[in-house]
């Protein structure tokens, strides 16, 4: 809809209730802003909202809205002139008067489904955008090329002292500006394309800056890495948890020896694990992660068509936080499916007062 909707949580957790909404009409009329995406609180009470493009779905008409405290539209958040190139993710780091943002692509792209069509018609980015903080001018713009297609999301190690920070390549499928962890495409059967790219839709950082997290939502795994060494991570947990190669799919990986395999991927309570693992929050402690499956409607009908009829799930990874590892929790299993109103699909998830994907601190 482009609504923006502030939700009281406070005064009951347990039944939380519309206190506002900013009126998608508003924000286009004042900041010629549509399709807003990711927000973040700022140290001045204020709300900073990436939106991906105008009301016509142009990519060119992208920028950040600012809100006040109280949810009221106050301006555009970057000079005249500095709007990135294409908008998606943003992360800002105050001490070192800088903020990042990322790329997607046009919404009149990207919501009719993906069609490597509008990749070489130039609709979808592969830059980041440099930004002074809380200046709002571009200072720098990286083009990450063919290796860096659709850099979603960004993460600064929490540590506000530390400059360093990682980025997504989620179509060319690698981390960092400088290439620290590449995945694959896998050699596949019965799919739309010879090779199969990870996705890399999401990935977060614990807390304490020692493990990285990332998901692939087409290969169907969770990932973790120790990134103690920030510049060479080690993979110390990984685990199918759906995705298009999971046994009893038609679509079947093709090894360096010429013979297909696919991936069990275990039952939880007695369901199946249907679509692949988007979005992940982590626990404060960094024992529990959680994963949804849903990433964007014409997105999960196009590869996942069972998640319009079944709805999403969560489901709870159990994190070995000594050693590293990962494994499936038994005992949760949140099924949208069920949902009286449903089935829904989930996407984002949130802790109240903060988490490892929201927090950033001065």
């Amino acid at each position: 809809s482009g609504r923006i909707y502030a939700i009281d949580t406070k005064a009951d957790p347990r039944a939380p209730s519309l206190y506002k909404y900013v009126d998608p009409k508003e924000i286009a009329e004042k900041t010629g802003l549509a399709y807003p995406h990711t927000a973040h609180c700022l140290a001045s009470g204020e709300i900073l909202v990436s939106c991906l493009g105008d009301e016509e779905g142009n990519a060119k008409g992208n920028g950040f809205l600012l809100l006040d405290s109280d949810f009221n539209i106050k301006n555009r958040w970057e000079k005249e002139g500095h709007s990135p190139l294409f908008g998606y993710d943003f992360w800002y780091q105050p001490r070192h008067k800088t903020m990042i943002s990322t790329s997607w692509g046009a919404p009149k792209a990207f919501t009719k489904g993906f069609d490597l069509q509008h990749v070489a018609d130039g609709l979808y980015g592969s830059h980041l955008h440099v930004y002074s903080w809380p200046g709002g001018e571009m200072k720098q713009l990286i083009d990450l090329g063919d290796t860096g297609m659709l850099p979603l999301e960004i993460r600064f190690l929490h540590d506000p002292s530390k400059d360093t920070g990682y980025v997504g390549g989620a179509l060319s499928i690698q981390i960092d500006f400088q290439v620290v962890i590449q995945v694959k495409p896998l050699k596949v059967e019965n799919w739309i394309l010879p090779e199969m790219p990870g996705l890399i839709t999401d990935f977060l950082i614990s807390l304490d800056d020692r493990f990285l997290y990332f998901v692939n939502w087409l290969h169907g795994d969770i990932r973790q890495y120790n990134i103690e060494d920030p510049k060479n991570p080690v993979l110390t947990g990984q685990i199918w948890v759906g995705g298009l190669l999971q046994k009893g799919s038609p679509v079947k990986a093709v090894g360096e020896d010429g013979n297909t395999f696919q991936y069990d991927v275990p039952q939880i309570k007695g369901k199946s694990l249907r679509g692949g693992p988007q979005m992940i929050q982590l626990s404060l402690d960094g024992k529990r992660l959680y994963a949804t499956n849903s990433l964007f409607s014409a997105w999960d009908r196009q590869f996942y068509p069972e998640l319009m009829d079944k709805g999403s799930h969560i489901i709870q990874l159990d994190v070995d936080t000594e050693k590293g590892g990962l494994s499936i929790n038994p005992d949760l299993f949140v099924d949208f499916g069920d949902e009286p109103d449903g089935p829904a699909l989930a996407h984002e998830m949130r802790y109240p007062g903060g988490d490892c994907t929201s927090d950033i601190w001065i």
